[in-house]
């Protein structure tokens, strides 16, 4: 199993520090700006420490919390001010995929099993300050725990006695705890430095024989056929959109650098030299996925894209249209979107007549009570057999679930996000 490097983010005041005790603010980073540095940078997952001291700063530390996770590209771990089964839920509904809890608090003890039953173990990480504390709760532990956060001295000792997992925070020498046994991850200061070049920390990794998450080519450079001038064209996509944003080539040296960097790196045919995308612009292509067509020829990659694609400020390169057939797009993440931005343009800017109109001036009341509605006909309709119907009924029914998005600021986004990661 791949060891993972996980940097954390301490939140205090919806501001990001430098460290636990510290109160340099990271000044140059939002913190949802900062998670999105470091997934795209290597990181695996991401540990977020909320150091609130009062309620309202923390409900506003669970609102930047939402923004990490929409913009880290990676899972997040959320920690801190964990009282009851409410705030593990809060942090779960921000989009943490794990939550911490501190066992060096005795409520968080006592809340271990009837979160782990309510969400699932794979969701709790339990925070050792000391080994006493795992003996006392270990039964608990190990039954309705996921994984273990504590320190190196506490880990060298607890994996004589324990199963779980161990993510351990780090000070200082990660490569000098990750190398251990029974460490499956490291967290903590040592890996957080948001100018740290994690994937050549990887890199190291790799090279002492260290398991770590890194781009693997499953078929050899050796394998591949170069057309005349001994590249490869790349096709490259945004990985969430499929979006088609440019056409560029590789050589070996770049293939190889692209793999090492996570960085999409070409040959460029202009200058003669190795060309990484954005190291000039800024607008840099993180790697997602790289495949190879049937022919061994032409290598599609889908990125993350920063900024523009295209050298003319375009987000795309193919922004010219040649020619065009009127044809109706039936993409279903296409047709709903452009479905909502319809219904969000007419809360915007009202239409006389429109029906979607009605129903924003009727209210949210109206709106949940045609939704209800629309919801009984799908049933009714499931008991005939003609899909005809049901197919209509269905139709009607995301139609108004949309205008309900739109009354609440719910975007399909946030919907494909959320299921996505269950």
């Amino acid at each position: 199993m791949d060891k993972l490097i996980i940097p954390c983010i301490y939140l205090r005041g919806g501001k990001a520090k430098a460290g636990f005790n510290s109160v340099e603010d990271l000044d140059q980073f939002h913190p949802a700006e900062l998670s999105k540095t470091y997934g795209n940078g290597g990181a695996d997952e991401l540990l977020v420490f909320d150091f609130s001291r009062e309620f309202d700063e923390h409900e506003k530390a669970i609102a930047v919390i939402k923004e990490i996770c929409e913009a880290a590209e990676v899972p997040v771990i959320g920690a801190g001010n964990i009282q009851r089964m409410e705030d593990v839920k809060k942090l779960i509904y921000a989009g943490c995929r794990k939550t911490v809890l501190n066992f060096g608090k005795e409520s968080n003890c006592e809340l271990l099993e009837e979160v782990s039953k309510k969400f699932g173990k794979e969701k709790m990480v339990i925070y050792l300050p000391s080994l006493d504390v795992y003996r006392s709760w270990r039964d608990t532990i190990e039954e309705y725990g996921g994984m273990i956060l504590t320190s190196p001295g506490i880990q060298e000792e607890l994996k004589k006695e324990s199963k779980l997992p161990c993510l351990v925070l780090v000070d200082e020498d990660a490569f000098g705890v990750i190398s251990k046994d029974g460490v499956q991850a490291v967290t903590g200061l040592a890996v957080s430095n948001p100018h740290m070049d994690l994937m050549a920390f990887k890199e190291r990794c790799k090279n002492e024989g260290i398991q770590v998450n890194t781009f693997e080519t499953k078929v050899p450079w050796s394998k591949f056929k170069l057309n005349s001038d001994g590249l490869v064209p790349v096709i490259v996509q945004d990985y969430q959109t499929d979006e088609v944003l440019m056409l560029a080539y590789m050589n070996e040296e770049s293939y190889t650098k692209t793999l090492t960097t996570g960085k999409m790196t070409y040959w460029s045919r202009s200058r003669q030299e190795l060309w990484t995308k954005g190291l000039t612009s800024g607008h840099f292509q993180y790697v997602k996925s790289l495949a190879l067509d049937c022919d061994n020829d032409t290598i599609l990659a889908k990125v993350s894209q920063i900024g523009a694609a295209c050298h003319t400020g375009s987000r795309t390169c193919f922004f010219q249209e040649l020619v065009r057939k009127e044809y109706e797009d039936t993409n279903p993440l296409r047709v709903f979107q452009d479905v909502y931005d319809v219904i969000q343009d007419r809360k915007v800017h009202p239409k006389d007549g429109s029906y979607t109109n009605y129903l924003f001036d009727k209210g949210v009341d109206k709106i949940l009570k045609k939704v209800g509605e629309e919801c009984t006909e799908i049933v009714i309709a499931a008991k005939n057999p003609d899909k005809e119907e049901i197919k209509y009924e269905i139709s009607d029914f995301l139609y108004h679930v949309m205008v309900l998005m739109v009354e609440k600021g719910v975007s399909w986004e946030e919907i494909t996000r959320e299921l996505a990661r269950r």
